[in-house]
């Protein structure tokens, strides 16, 4: 029980700085832990959100997840158990993986990357092995992994990536 109380805590902080700033949304991928103090039964260390952007949590079931950010979940999980199964509920709902980005077109290692806050550009390029020769390197397209009309944006080496952007660096005509 200590151990597991010291990793949710662990996980909490380590993606406070970022996922509790209230602008990340959660979506289908990324991996989730709710602790409930003192209810062993209501503690997960990892729930993944599926494809359908829900998760299955117990007495109160499937539960919409995707485009909420880690405190409207807890509020949610809160308002659920509050009434009918806690008194007072304590509970802390954190992100401990998140989706995965990707790059395509002139990378040595094409695919998906997994995202760690704080990525640049520049970064997500060379956790991709870098440009191969081909590449266009003032040309990167970004297919926002939120962006529902799926539209393409020009951006920088600077441009801070996202979970589920869909980056393509273009290529160079001789």
């Amino acid at each position: 029980m200590k151990f597991r109380f010291i990793f949710v805590l662990l996980a909490f902080a380590s993606s406070l700085v970022w996922a509790q700033s209230d602008s990340y949304r959660l979506n289908a991928g990324d991996a989730i832990s709710i602790y409930v103090y003192g209810e062993p039964d209501l503690t997960f260390e990892q729930l993944l959100v599926g494809q359908n952007g829900r998760i299955s949590y117990p007495f109160l079931g499937n539960l919409q997840v995707a485009g909420k950010t880690a405190s409207e979940m807890q509020e949610t999980l809160v308002n659920g158990l509050k009434p009918d199964y806690l008194v007072d509920p304590r509970i802390s709902v954190s992100v401990v993986r998140y989706r995965p980005f990707f790059v395509n077109g002139e990378v040595r290692r094409p695919g998906g990357v997994e995202f760690q806050p704080g990525l640049t550009l520049r970064k997500a390029i060379a956790l991709a092995g870098g440009f191969t020769e081909r590449a266009n390197k003032k040309r990167f397209s970004v297919v926002s992994g939120d962006d529902g009309e799926r539209s393409e944006d020009e951006v920088g080496l600077d441009y801070e990536v996202q979970p589920g952007d869909i980056i393509t660096v273009q290529d160079t005509f001789f």
